[in-house]
């Protein structure tokens, strides 16, 4: 048997890879800051640990809801650098905007004896688990 091969012009090909992942990812322009939250998650028989990369935030500026296994952290984030030379401003960098990051755990997070602490740039999460409670045997009379 032969191979049937459908035709393709050039103007289709180019046509394809204009729009291919155009709708995938968010378009940037040159020059535009990448801010986002980098996480580490670790986990032992008790709880899980995250350390959250959040710098040049304020704490006040953190929030951080848990609701079952799911975390999300988010964050407003201003970030402005000038550089001046006797009042005329030379080079202006400035990103105003909310930040997020979610994670869902494999097990729910007991979420009344969560520990948060921001140091240095650096958001550390401690999310105990929540005890699973097992079946209850019932006797039979």
């Amino acid at each position: 048997m032969a191979n049937i091969l459908r035709y393709r012009t050039a103007s289709d090909e180019a046509f394809n890879d204009l729009f291919r992942g155009f709708f995938m990812s968010p378009v940037r322009f040159d020059g535009q800051q990448d801010i986002q939250i980098k996480v580490e998650v670790a986990e032992d028989d008790k709880a899980y640990t995250v350390h959250a990369e959040i710098p040049g935030v304020k704490k006040e500026d953190i929030r951080v809801t848990v609701d079952g296994n799911q975390v999300a952290i988010s964050a407003e984030v201003k970030n402005e650098k000038e550089v001046k030379e006797g009042g005329k401003v030379l080079r202006s960098e400035r990103y105003y905007g909310t930040v997020s990051r979610s994670l869902a755990l494999a097990q729910e997070v007991d979420d009344s004896a969560v520990v948060a602490k921001y140091v240095d740039g650096i958001l550390e999460l401690n999310l105990p688990k929540r005890t699973v409670e097992k079946a209850k045997q019932i006797s039979i009379q």
